[in-house]
């Protein structure tokens, strides 16, 4: 039975997906714990309601990035993850708290990587006039929304989107893309070599 830590910093959508599935498809996993570095994130409640552990370690408390993380890195390794799950926790991570975690640190973001990196991705999308937007699931590495993928999810630009019209189609798609990635994960089923995923087996949503 694996371990799954999840990081939020709000509501959590994500890892709402990612615990609703883990529980409903028998994952042989189980979500630890959720941390969330700000203590009203809505997400910790939820999370409470499902008798998962919670734990708020703020950022606020500490002087600088380095001491954050590592504050972080030891509740997060008090739950002994196998694997440790970013869902909208609005943080940048330093380099080493990243490599502590190498190879188990999932991310989700809200586009095609490589293509929009960073913030504001849905108006990036449709700034550059481009027909499909969509969500990456990827390994965290040092460099910003680059890490080797996992998996991705498509979402046709349609005329008159709006940057909220756009976010709410990509949302769903997160919520299926997600508990899949994370579950590819847990079973196993995920290699890495030269920084490229290859995935055994059935690798359809």
């Amino acid at each position: 039975m694996k371990n799954i830590v999840i990081l939020i910093s709000g509501r959590g959508s994500n890892m709402e997906a990612v615990v609703r599935a883990c529980e409903a498809e028998k994952w042989p996993a189980r979500v630890a714990a959720v941390i969330s570095n700000k203590a009203d994130a809505k997400g910790l409640a939820f999370a409470t309601a499902h008798g998962i552990p919670t734990a708020v370690v703020s950022n606020k408390d500490y002087p600088t990035r380095e001491a954050f993380d590592a504050a972080l890195q030891t509740v997060i390794d008090g739950f002994q993850p196998d694997l440790v799950v970013l869902a909208g926790f609005m943080r940048i991570l330093t380099a080493g708290f990243v490599e502590h975690y190498a190879g188990r640190l999932l991310n989700i973001h809200p586009s095609l990587l490589p293509a929009f990196p960073g913030l504001a991705t849905h108006r990036q999308a449709l700034e550059a006039g481009v027909l499909e937007h969509g969500a990456t699931v990827h390994f965290v590495t040092a460099e910003l929304d680059h890490g080797p993928v996992v998996a991705q999810a498509r979402v046709n630009v349609l005329p008159g989107d709006t940057e909220e019209t756009l976010a709410a189609r990509v949302l769903v798609e997160e919520h299926k893309l997600y508990p899949y990635a994370v579950r590819l994960c847990v079973e196993d089923r995920v290699t890495i070599d030269n920084g490229q995923v290859t995935v055994a087996g059935n690798n359809r949503i």
